[in-house]
C-alpha cells in the first residue's frame, strides 16, 4: 500500500512541477494587466463597457478564475463609453483602478480613477473619484502608475494638442493616487519607421497616424525602463519599443530617456503571432522569474477588435541588464507555468 501511495504522490508532485500551458490564455482580451497581492494575481483587460476583475493563483489558468464586475459606468456621462486599458493597483492599503473612457467620441478620451478602501478588491466598493489629468488637460489613454523612491508617477499616451495625428508618451508626478501634480513632460514621440505604421486606408493618399502608447514601467537592479507600444494597433506592425532612463533622480528629465533604435518585440510570421503589444509585466509567485503579459492576433489583418487575445511568456535579461523579450511564441509551444 505504501508503495502505491508513494507512486501516487510522486506522480502528482511530478505532474505539478511539469505543468505547462499554451497561448493564448483567453480567447479574447486586449490590454491585459495583472497585480500580484497576498498570493493572488488580480487580472483585468479591456471590455469597453465595464470593468471586470479576475482572481487566480495561476495566470496561465485565468480562464478558470473567479471574476467580478466591479464597476459599470452610468449612461450619459463623459466616461460612459470606450473604456480602455484598465489597471488595478494596491497603494497604501487601498485599491485604485485607472482607466480611459469617453462619451462615445474618441476625441474626448480622458483618464479616470476609482478607489476601494478595502484591502480585498472583491470586497468593499469601488467609488468613482473623477478625472485624473495633468495641468495640460489633453486627450489621454493608457495610464500606468508606479512608485520610485517613495514618489508616485503616472505615464500615459496623449496628444500634444486637440487633434489626432500623433500619440506621444508623457510622464508626471502624482500628488496622491487621485491627483497628478503639475504638468506633463513628453519623453517619447513616434519618429522611427517601426513607430509610424498607421495608415488608416491603403488607397489614395492615406492619412498617417503615428503612435506611441501603452507605456509600462519596468525596473531591475536599479535600471529603469519604460516599454511602450508603437504603430497603429490596426496594423500587423504593432510592436514594443524600449525607453531607458540614463539620468539621476529626476524622471521628468526628458533628455535622460533614450529610445532603443529597434523594437524589442514584434510580429512573428513564422510563429503566426501578429500585432503583439500593449503589455504589462509580472513576476512568478516565487519572485524569481520575470514575465510579459501582452495581447496579439493569430492571423494577419485582424486589427484592433475582439480577436486580440492575452498571452504570456517568460523574459530574460542580458549581461548589461537590459530586458530580452525574444520572439512571441506560437500557439503550439508548450510553456512551463511560472515558478512557485
Amino acid at each position: 500500500m505504501k508503495k502505491y501511495l508513494f507512486l501516487f504522490l510522486f506522480t502528482t508532485i511530478g505532474f505539478a512541477q511539469q505543468k505547462t500551458f499554451t497561448n493564448p490564455i483567453l480567447p479574447s482580451g486586449a490590454d491585459p494587466y495583472s497585480t500580484y497581492y497576498k498570493g493572488y494575481y488580480y487580472y483585468t483587460n479591456t471590455l469597453g463597457n465595464k470593468l471586470t476583475l479576475w482572481k487566480t493563483k495561476d495566470l496561465s489558468d485565468i480562464k478558470n478564475a473567479e471574476s467580478k464586475v466591479i464597476w459599470t459606468p452610468p449612461k450619459g456621462t463623459d466616461y460612459s463609453s470606450e473604456i480602455w486599458a484598465p489597471e488595478f493597483h494596491i497603494i497604501n492599503g487601498k485599491w485604485y483602478c485607472y482607466f480611459a473612457a469617453d462619451n462615445g467620441d474618441n476625441n474626448n478620451h480622458r483618464m479616470y480613477v476609482l478607489e476601494n478602501k478595502s484591502s480585498d478588491p472583491f470586497k468593499g466598493t469601488f467609488e468613482f473619484k473623477g478625472k485624473i489629468a495633468a495641468k495640460t488637460d489633453k486627450w489621454a489613454i493608457d495610464g500606468n502608475v508606479f512608485e520610485h523612491k517613495k514618489q508616485l508617477y503616472m505615464i500615459w499616451a496623449g496628444w500634444e494638442g486637440d487633434t489626432n495625428g500623433q500619440q506621444n508618451i508623457y510622464i508626471a508626478k502624482m500628488k496622491s493616487p487621485l491627483e497628478i501634480e503639475g504638468d506633463r513632460v513628453m519623453i517619447s514621440a513616434p519618429t522611427n519607421d517601426w513607430e509610424t505604421h498607421g495608415a488608416l486606408h491603403d488607397d489614395v493618399n492615406p492619412a498617417q497616424v503615428n503612435v506611441n502608447e501603452g507605456p509600462q514601467f519596468l525596473e531591475r537592479n536599479g535600471k529603469i525602463f519604460i516599454v511602450f507600444s508603437a504603430s497603429g494597433c490596426w496594423t500587423d506592425f504593432y510592436s514594443l519599443g524600449l525607453l531607458t532612463f540614463n539620468g539621476g533622480d529626476n524622471l521628468l528629465d526628458a533628455n535622460a530617456w533614450e529610445k532603443s533604435p529597434e523594437p524589442i518585440f514584434k510580429q512573428s510570421d513564422k510563429n503566426k503571432v501578429y500585432a503583439p503589444g500593449h503589455n504589462s509585466f509580472f513576476k512568478s509567485p516565487d519572485g524569481k522569474e520575470d514575465w510579459i503579459l501582452y495581447h496579439a492576433n493569430s492571423n494577419p489583418g485582424e486589427g484592433c477588435g475582439n480577436k486580440r487575445s492575452p498571452r504570456m511568456q517568460k523574459i530574460n535579461w542580458d549581461a548589461n541588464g537590459f530586458p530580452v523579450l525574444g520572439e512571441p511564441v506560437s500557439e503550439e509551444t508548450k510553456l512551463a507555468i511560472p515558478s512557485k
